[in-house]
């Protein structure tokens, strides 16, 4: 992972375990369940967030390093992986 990425990816993962965590309080207190939607349609665009960081910054470092050392097919493959992966 890119250096400069690295600080950035880990505060937006603390920011969603905070995010979750206050789900699970509004649960426990039996918050109106059309807040408790709002907040986990929240959490899903923060994580949506962190996966497209972590994207850009595989193909801008770990998949360009793998195609110049001659691994074309396994970084076509590891990219329409998680292609799929986010179409679900």
């Amino acid at each position: 992972m890119h250096n400069a990425t690295k600080p950035k990816i880990i505060r937006r993962l603390k920011i969603v375990a905070g995010q979750v965590r206050g789900l699970q309080e509004m649960v426990e207190k039996n918050t109106y369940c059309i807040d408790i939607i709002t907040q986990t349609s929240a959490v899903k665009r923060a994580l949506s967030g962190i996966e497209d960081a972590l994207m850009e910054n595989h193909l801008g470092t770990c998949a360009l390093d793998q195609i110049k050392r001659g691994h074309e097919k396994k970084t076509r493959e590891e990219i329409l992986k998680v292609y799929r992966l986010k179409r679900k």
